[in-house]
């Protein structure tokens, strides 16, 4: 009787079973990882064992339904391969579960002060010291939520100063036909997807809040939230000119030439 484990089976083919075994646990790690880098970490070694735990018992389910069944029979492959990728979708998700981290408050964050994951902006839309709209402060606001796409994700803070005192909303809202928060949202999702594109525009969430400034009137405080990006994000900054690539050194946002973009995306992207 043949079956999947039989003694007297060719030693390359086991060989062979158990190189393309671990090939195929690494390229599903790789993958899952991708898949689950905006909700979880997973861990390459543990990536790999859940493939190859998952393929095993998709080869022992194979032998359970057909006791005759090849080592490379379609349905030996196919439950093997498909028990590897329900393993890594279960990992996955517990892993998303237990690491959901519980979200600071906006005013937690000002306290805390900016960082690698934080930093503030007075204004997205107008320049303070001359009191008009500037573009060139529209596509700092984009630069920074790339930068935070293409890192471990990130909050930008607009309309509080350096120094983090709260200074509102009320001169970006002054540049609007409606001056009220929905307005701005819409508007700040419009320069994102123009800028980004709509699936890196999708895994930013934006909402508000009111903090007392220094006078201790409340004010406008938008939250913008960046999850770390499963693929590179690249910026646009103008119509019909080039592609940029930013991400987060430290607690600031740098400019990737494109070689360096180049093999930041090979190690960020593919291990």
């Amino acid at each position: 009787m043949r079956s999947v484990f039989v003694p007297d089976a060719p030693v390359y083919a086991v060989a062979a079973a158990l190189v393309v075994a671990v090939l195929v646990a690494w390229v599903f790690g790789a993958v899952a990882r991708r898949v689950w880098r905006s909700r979880a970490r997973l861990g390459v070694a543990i990536s790999i064992v859940i493939s190859i735990l998952g393929m095993a018992f998709g080869l022992v389910l194979a032998e359970w339904i057909d006791p005759t069944v090849h080592l490379w029979s379609l349905l030996t492959l196919g439950l093997g391969l498909g028990m590897s990728v329900v393993g890594i979708g279960i990992y996955g998700a517990v892993a998303a579960h237990v690491q959901h981290p519980q979200r600071a408050s906006v005013a937690e964050l000002v306290r805390a002060g900016e960082s690698d994951r934080v930093e503030f902006k007075s204004t997205a839309r107008v320049n303070l010291r001359t009191g008009v709209k500037d573009d060139r402060m529209e596509q700092v606001v984009a630069k920074t939520v790339c930068a935070f796409l293409n890192a471990d994700g990130g909050t930008l803070l607009v309309g509080v100063d350096d120094g983090g005192t709260p200074l509102g909303l009320t001169a970006d809202f002054a540049t609007l036909k409606a001056p009220d928060v929905d307005r701005f949202e819409l508007w700040l999702r419009d320069l994102l997807t123009t800028t980004m594109g709509m699936n890196a525009a999708s895994m930013v969430q934006v909402d508000f809040a009111r903090l007392p400034d220094a006078e201790g009137n409340d004010q406008d405080v938008c939250r913008i939230v960046a999850l770390p990006s499963p693929r590179p994000v690249y910026l646009r900054p103008n119509k019909g000119g080039g592609v940029e690539f930013w991400m987060r050194s430290g607690n600031s946002s740098r400019q990737l030439t494109v070689e360096d973009a180049a093999d930041y995306v090979t190690v960020s992207y593919t291990h």
